[in-house]
């Protein structure tokens, strides 16, 4: 693994909990790692410590097993990250921005030149490198974002919730750049609170909440299991009613204004459906299949992932 993380732990002065408690998790080069959790979760302490903006407080942070705070000393260009806010000076042009921070960076004349092309080629943003970075649509300037921190050719790239506030040709163009990423052989982290996104992209995934990992593994590993119904019925009926008609066939759960429960048999699920009718509830809606993301995450903290 590129990049090995093991038990981090850091709390901000004065703060009552920890921000990150034992937070363990590794990320490979030519992968997507989606980083998910609701706000509060630790998400963003975690990507600050890794962009070198917060200290290590506790725990190991490594780079191909070398500690991050070595290596920022002498290749902090290893890691860049495109980060939620605008990163970049509104006034100059697109093109002068990238030279601005190429320059910062280190790089110098044709080996700069060529990156710059190289960076509004990957962004396709070449049409717009005289125009002004202010003037540019919300989709552009993630764009710009992503092209500043691919100037010097990073091995471990993190996005911080890039595809806020943009239109979804952009959020396309975006996700489709994060996998790109990969395939050339980056060590991708992407945080989101879109579920989906991350469902469409990720290679492994590690879910935070209060600080801790509360699971991780492949997309296939944390979704096997047993097919989900999630069922509701009409009032006046009861909860209680309804959980009552669903006990013989499993385990159920209230959620919502309806319950939730794991099925392994498809074939249950008509005598299931006849059973809530004979009980003289009325369906509003029934869904079966195997659960997405936002479920297990709901299943795991029983709250929203937009709480």
């Amino acid at each position: 693994m590129m990049l090995n993380i093991r038990d981090l732990h850091y709390r901000y002065p004065g703060a009552a909990s920890a921000a990150l408690q034992q937070v363990s998790f590794s990320a490979a080069r030519g992968q997507v790692l989606g980083l998910l959790g609701p706000n509060g979760a630790g998400k963003t302490t975690l990507i600050a410590q890794l962009a070198g903006m917060l200290a290590v407080q506790q725990g190991q942070i490594e780079i191909d097993g070398q500690a991050l705070a070595q290596l920022r000393q002498t290749q902090a260009t290893r890691i860049a990250i495109a980060p939620q806010e605008y990163a970049f000076y509104p006034t100059l042009s697109v093109a002068e921005n990238l030279d601005c921070f190429a320059g910062v960076g280190g790089l110098r004349g044709q080996h700069k030149a060529a990156r710059i092309d190289a960076c509004l080629d990957f962004a396709q943003l070449q049409n717009y490198r005289r125009v002004q970075a202010q003037r540019l649509s919300g989709g552009l300037k993630r764009r710009l974002n992503l092209s500043i921190a691919l100037l010097h050719q990073p091995e471990l790239v993190l996005f911080d919730e890039p595809t806020v506030g943009v239109d979804p040709q952009s959020r396309a163009f975006l996700l489709e750049a994060v996998q790109q990423l990969a395939r050339q052989g980056c060590a991708v982290i992407y945080t989101s609170h879109y579920m989906e996104e991350v469902q469409a992209i990720a290679d492994r995934i590690v879910v935070l909440d209060q600080g801790q990992v509360l699971c991780q593994g492949t997309l296939h590993e944390l979704l096997a299991g047993d097919a989900t119904l999630q069922i509701e019925v009409e009032a006046p009926a009861t909860l209680d009613a309804l959980l009552a008609v669903l006990a013989p066939f499993g385990t159920a759960s209230a959620q919502g204004k309806g319950a939730r429960m794991a099925l392994a048999d498809a074939g249950q699920l008509p005598e299931l459906l006849r059973q809530v009718s004979a009980a003289g509830l009325r369906l509003r809606q029934a869904r079966y299949g195997q659960t997405d993301l936002e479920q297990l995450f709901m299943s795991l903290t029983q709250r929203s992932l937009r709480d």
